[in-house]
């Protein structure tokens, strides 16, 4: 009988621990903001995170919920965290393009040059405009690359998000950066068929790299 009482009591944290993520869950889901604050007032960790690794504060990125997001940087959330896929508030804002939330983060010191995917990156690729053109006149690198050496501009030019291009050029981008397969954003471009933005990059100075695209390139 002993035994049991300290099986259960040792427990009986965890099993509060487990109720509460389902109410916060609950909560975000339903938008009920106060109910979630509430829970956070109760002693939950304003740093916790889901079976994905998003912090409550990218939770409330990805559901849109300022009044949330805005409580949790007051309680100094934790900014740069990183989900398993690697991304972090900021990044999730940038890609979803949702410059109210990219603002306050930047305001809050979130990191504006992430290694890996930085945020200019996923707006880039999604070809969020205006979310490109703040990331820049806060300091990001308009020139940073993934992993495989690809930039901002070679995915905007993949995507045809001419917009993205323009402020990307205009912030000084080089349109002759290699990635490791040998394109720039030229090439990817072409490939894509987007020769209105080709012919942009021509102008900037671009050329291609790829002979696959273009065989007189080199």
């Amino acid at each position: 009988m002993k035994i049991l009482a300290l099986l259960f009591a040792l427990l009986l944290p965890s099993l509060a621990l487990a109720g509460a993520f389902e109410d916060m869950e609950e909560a975000l889901i339903s938008g009920d903001t106060a109910w979630a604050i509430q829970l956070i007032n109760r002693g939950m960790d304003v740093n916790s995170v889901d079976a994905a690794g998003n912090t409550l504060l990218m939770q409330s990125v990805q559901r849109e919920n300022m009044d949330f997001f805005d409580y949790l940087v007051k309680r100094r959330a934790r900014l740069n965290t990183r989900n398993r896929n690697g991304e972090t508030a900021l990044s999730l804002a940038a890609y979803k393009g949702k410059l109210p939330f990219v603002r306050r983060l930047v305001e809050a010191g979130a990191d504006v040059n992430l290694y890996g995917w930085p945020p200019l990156i996923y707006a880039a690729f999604k070809g969020h405009a205006p979310v490109v053109d703040y990331l820049l006149k806060k300091g990001a690198e308009v020139n940073a690359t993934t992993a495989n050496g690809s930039t901002a501009l070679l995915f905007a030019a993949r995507f045809g998000h001419m917009a993205v291009v323009e402020v990307l050029l205009q912030n000084k981008a080089d349109p002759n950066i290699v990635n490791d397969r040998g394109a720039t954003a030229i090439d990817w471009a072409l490939k894509s068929d987007n020769t209105d933005i080709a012919d942009l990059l021509r102008k900037a100075g671009g050329r291609a790299g790829d002979p696959a695209v273009n065989p007189g390139s080199r």
